[in-house]
């Protein structure tokens, strides 16, 4: 190997080191994804399966690519070809290896089993013919204060007090305004079809909509009344909570009207529209709701609720107060968050954006040495009303101040 003059990105959830105009990724993975090739400038969702079976069934591009990279032999893979990872793995051992055409290779690193892509340990690739001691010394400082901040981060993560994940799903839902709903569609029989809705949940947690009859969706419901709303509790963020809800639509009845009319304009203050002669209310009754989130990280989760345990979910009583406290805080307090955030979980963060809270804790955007990524910090104990998370953020800072 030569050696690497880029520096070590730390987002990449597999990063590589060239290999003439390919590049090979390495990461360390319980569960190796199928391997194949991606040509340069391409797009990662279409890519060239190959055989990686043996050095007998591969190409002669192959075969030079593996004696580069000093892979020897190969197994079958018998796990079916996924076109829409950006880099596929295929097995060596406890680890796995991703060979990709790139015309701009990135900095090669190992990722542990189950590691979140924010961190992970670097492996200097350089040969001894063209390191210096000096260069070996730093590289070996530098996966050290990475190792531990990866570990620190990981320990904190799994320990953080959180809600229980259905009522965290009932709340996130009942604070949410905007999904995509997806139906049957009439005019392409079999096929689904989704739209951008606005919504409000009701007592129950089942979804308001209103909708006007010209709609391509209010069309389809009345022809299937099964259909399902996703949310993202952030749109820009897919390692964060989505949440699937599947249901029946059924019309508001007229005697109902009226306070499903105030539950959704309290939400939808502007939506002047709903008394339009055209529109007109429904509510998705909930069969089942499925969640997954911490996609491509260590916290990985994922499961499914009955319409019963749904319904018997309480919303968080402290989740209504996320926005004036953390918009507070965010504007005359960013220090403040920064030392606390620094105090919880030993990681000297750059700079930390409160997003949201709940009675245990609130969720952060912290950025570390230009990475950025979300955290958790829990409160001390269970916030009973907004003047009492006042006094939980208090009492953190003082205790940050006084250990710093």
């Amino acid at each position: 190997m030569t050696t690497l003059a880029r520096p070590w990105a730390t987002l990449s959830p597999f990063s590589r080191f060239p290999i003439g105009s390919a590049s090979v990724c390495v990461s360390l993975s319980p569960s190796p994804l199928p391997f194949h090739f991606l040509p340069p400038n391409s797009s990662p969702f279409f890519s060239r399966r190959l055989s990686m079976a043996s050095s007998s069934h591969s190409t002669p591009q192959v075969a030079r690519l593996l004696a580069k990279g000093r892979v020897e032999r190969m197994t079958t893979l018998a796990r079916p070809w996924a076109t829409l990872s950006p880099f596929s793995r295929f097995p060596i051992g406890s680890a796995s290896v991703c060979v990709s055409l790139s015309p701009s290779p990135l900095p090669f690193h190992f990722l542990p089993p189950n590691s979140s892509p924010f961190f992970s340990r670097p492996l200097s690739m350089a040969s001894s013919s063209h390191s210096t001691p000096q260069a070996v010394s730093a590289a070996g400082e530098v996966q050290a204060d990475h190792t531990d901040v990866f570990e620190i981060i990981q320990s904190h993560q799994e320990k953080a007090a959180r809600l229980p994940p259905v009522e965290e799903i009932r709340t996130v839902l009942d604070r949410s305004v905007r999904g995509v709903l997806s139906t049957f569609s009439l005019k392409h029989d079999g096929y689904p079809s989704g739209s951008m809705v606005d919504f409000a949940c009701d007592a129950d947690g089942s979804p308001i909509l209103a909708v006007s009859s010209l709609a391509v969706h209010s069309k389809d419901l009345s022809a299937n009344a099964k259909c399902s709303l996703l949310v993202a509790r952030d749109h820009d963020d897919r390692t964060d909570l989505v949440i699937t809800l599947h249901g029946d639509a059924i019309p508001v009845s007229e005697n109902e009207r009226a306070a499903v009319r105030s539950t959704y304009l309290a939400r939808h203050p502007k939506a002047f529209w709903v008394d339009f002669g055209d529109f007109q209310f429904i509510r998705i009754e909930p069969k089942v709701v499925r969640y997954v989130s911490g996609v491509a990280t260590a916290l990985l989760g994922s499961g499914e609720f009955s319409a019963e345990e749904y319904k018997a979910a309480k919303v968080d009583p402290i989740a209504q107060f996320s926005k004036p406290v953390t918009s507070h805080m965010n504007k005359d307090h960013a220090d403040d968050t920064k030392a606390i955030v620094q105090h919880s979980t030993s990681i000297p963060v750059d700079f930390a954006y409160m997003l949201d809270l709940d009675s245990l804790g609130f969720n952060v955007k912290v950025d570390y040495q230009g990475s950025t990524f979300k955290l958790r910090i829990p409160f001390p104990r269970r916030a009973e009303d907004r003047k009492d998370v006042k006094t939980l953020i208090v009492e953190m800072l003082q205790a940050a101040k006084s250990s710093g």
